[in-house]
């Protein structure tokens, strides 16, 4: 049987969601805040500073060549990262939540039953 509506936001209001939600925000901000503004810096260095960019480093491989694969290297290191971290600090809080919720409902149905 599912869980009721105000179960939910018993939950939503409970400790153990808040520092879910907190766990979740102290990795979610500062990491797209500083993926932001590595971002930005690329565009901001490729728009105005062509010639910093146009460097070659070695053969035909210019900085901005080599910041444009860091663009996309950053990418998959914080979806890495993000999967090592939810795996260790979110899921398993996630999952005691969820158990929770799904227990709730069949002991209560269940001790209702006795009642009669």
């Amino acid at each position: 049987m599912p869980a009721s509506a105000e179960r939910y936001l018993e939950v939503q209001n409970s400790e153990e969601f808040a520092q879910l939600r907190h766990r979740l925000r102290s990795f979610i901000f500062p990491t797209t805040v500083a993926f932001i503004v590595w971002y930005s810096l690329y565009v901001l260095l490729s728009a105005y500073a062509r010639d910093f960019m146009g460097i070659k480093l070695v053969g035909n491989i210019n900085v901005a060549l080599v910041f444009g694969v860091l663009q996309f290297v950053s990418t998959f290191l914080i979806a890495w990262y993000y999967s090592r971290y939810a795996a260790r600090k979110l899921d398993p809080l996630a999952d005691k939540i969820l158990h929770d919720i799904d227990e709730t409902p069949a002991a209560a149905t269940t001790a209702e039953g006795s009642q009669d």
